[in-house]
């Protein structure tokens, strides 16, 4: 489990959502026992932390009370010494305040931030987005995707927002391992934790203390295995693990992402489900080589 100290450590997973149909027009809705059961198994499975309302969980979708829902759910499941990091993202910093303030009062220890998402901001809106969601006090876990928010949160500017107190870690998506050699040379102290699953090894070896992980919701116990060897630079463990997940672990980065992992966790026994609108699931040919990899994987032994 995580320290009380640093909770962003270890491996964070970015839970998926699970979505049933309800009412006689079938409109999904999120089963929250279900994502209950979740989280405790993933704990059980060795995951030290969860993310609630990140992308993979689809929160751009979701209602405000759905949203706030799934942040108690997730709090009220987690096990002792099991970190809740929501995602607080929103299209400006008044809102993502808001939610801070509402994981909070839930009880999670830290939250994790996107720029704001309106518009492509600046390098004074950014800064004075995290300014205005510090002031709630909890610790913020910067997520850098500028591939969807069309934000790049440079090492420059992570060292500024790090200086200034706003920050204590950034999540790092970008894919570009010589990232983290600047970051830390730049803002030593800022913790780097994996963003992209298809890089843990590379951003292991460079210094990451954490990885903000999808995979895991399928595969928890071979990742956690992973990410320990990556840790730990034991790679005559490390390389044949992630030899054998990097076929899965590539879809992270892929715009249909999340209906690839609910997928994965379908063929290994987890009900992963459908998403909703605007997402639409996977072409054959992309699902095809979803079960190829996630039906290779398990008849290695991988779970």
């Amino acid at each position: 489990m995580t320290s009380p100290s640093r909770p962003w450590h270890g491996v964070l997973v970015a839970t998926a959502l699970p979505l049933r149909p309800t009412g006689p027009g079938g409109a999904l809705a999120p089963d929250l026992d279900a994502y209950a059961d979740h989280v405790r198994w993933l704990a059980e499975n060795g995951c030290d932390g969860v993310v609630p309302n990140g992308s993979l969980g689809e929160y751009q979708t979701l209602t405000a009370a759905e949203r706030a829902d799934v942040v108690r759910a997730a709090v009220a499941a987690a096990p002792d010494g099991m970190t809740v990091m929501p995602g607080i993202a929103a299209y400006g910093g008044a809102e993502s305040r808001r939610w801070a303030e509402q994981a909070a009062e839930a009880g999670a220890p830290c939250v994790m931030l996107l720029p704001p998402n309106a518009y492509r901001a600046d390098e004074r809106a950014v800064v004075e987005h995290y300014r205005e969601v510090a002031r709630v006090g909890v610790p913020i876990v910067a997520y850098n995707n500028p591939y969807d928010t069309k934000v790049d949160l440079t090492p420059a500017l992570l060292a500024r927002l790090f200086g200034e107190g706003l920050i204590v870690a950034v999540k790092e998506f970008t894919g570009d391992v010589r990232r983290a050699y600047e970051i830390a040379e730049l803002a030593p102290g800022l913790d780097l934790l994996v963003g992209s699953d298809d890089v843990t090894l590379e951003l292991a070896l460079a210094g990451a203390v954490g990885w903000v992980s999808g995979y895991p919701n399928a595969l928890p116990d071979a990742c956690v295995r992973l990410w320990n060897a990556c840790r730990d630079g034991d790679l005559a463990a490390a390389l044949p693990l992630y030899r054998s997940l990097h076929p899965l672990l590539r879809w992270d980065a892929r715009t249909e992402f999340v209906q690839a992992i609910k997928l994965s966790m379908d063929l290994a026994g987890r009900y992963g489900g459908p998403c909703r609108q605007p997402r639409v699931p996977l072409l054959p040919e992309q699902e095809a080589q979803v079960r190829e990899a996630t039906q290779k994987a398990l008849a290695e032994g991988l779970r």
